[in-house]
């Protein structure tokens, strides 16, 4: 299988070699296989979640590092 271009395939693929990995009938050689292109896709998985950690991080700071809903407190609706 190709290489997942995003997070939620990835996450199918990891899920589906999870079953395949409990399957009683998998051979050593493709668990094997199996397990590795499960490692890889984790760390990518892992990467993505970084980034996106990072991604909310910055937005929910503003100016100065002070929390943006500060910079709301005080602010009447209309």
């Amino acid at each position: 299988m190709g290489s997942p271009e995003n997070f939620e395939n990835s996450i199918k693929r990891l899920e589906n070699i999870v079953k395949e990995l409990e399957s009683v009938d998998v051979e050593i050689e493709k668990a094997l296989d199996l397990f590795e292109e499960g490692t890889r896709l984790s760390k990518i998985c892992a990467k993505k979640l970084a980034a996106v950690e990072r991604r909310v991080e910055i937005l929910k700071k503003g100016e100065k590092e002070n929390d943006v809903l500060e910079l709301f407190q005080g602010m009447e609706e209309d």
